[in-house]
């Protein structure tokens, strides 16, 4: 099974991919990316596990939402539904949504340019939660949600894009 080492490694093939030098992890395996001053790509190795989660906050909620966003969460977290295998949170605090999806570390090792493609399609994915969360806050039909065609996230471009 995988280590920290092993996690320390997969980032430094994961800076050298992807000219991004803020994939640096903290003395607890912490890594935050801030991406299109949009999101911030969090990465956590769990040791016990050998799997790094990968979480970003979509959206912060009002503390009026109506239930109608809170169902949509539970079912797309419940049933995966528009999840593409991750799933949501909600912060007791600020009533944030985060998305959460667990990468084991020894598949994602082997092929480090698939995983920063799937990291971009998490974040396309939030874009498109993002847009449903805001649109069934303001009433309008929150399945009508922007199209994958219109949203990319790259995550090939040089540090000094990023905020860390």
């Amino acid at each position: 099974m995988a280590n920290i080492d092993d996690y320390r490694s997969f980032l430094d093939q994961v800076r050298k991919a992807s000219g991004i030098e803020a994939f640096a992890p903290d003395d607890t395996g912490l890594v935050s990316v801030r991406v299109d001053d949009k999101y911030n790509v969090n990465l956590q190795y769990v040791e016990a596990t050998g799997r790094v989660l990968c979480f970003v906050e979509v959206a912060a909620l009002p503390a009026d939402a109506s239930r109608a966003v809170y169902r949509d969460l539970l079912v797309g977290g419940l049933f995966g539904r528009d999840t593409a295998g991750g799933y949501f949170a909600i912060e007791p605090e600020s009533e944030t949504v985060v998305y959460n999806y667990f990468f084991d570390l020894e598949e994602a090792g082997k092929d480090v340019e698939d995983f920063i493609h799937t990291v971009e399609k998490i974040l396309q994915l939030c874009d498109i939660w993002a847009e449903r969360i805001r649109r069934s806050l303001s009433g309008e039909d929150a399945e009508d949600v922007v199209s994958r065609e219109n949203v990319e996230h790259n995550l090939h471009f040089p540090g000094s894009m990023i905020r860390a």
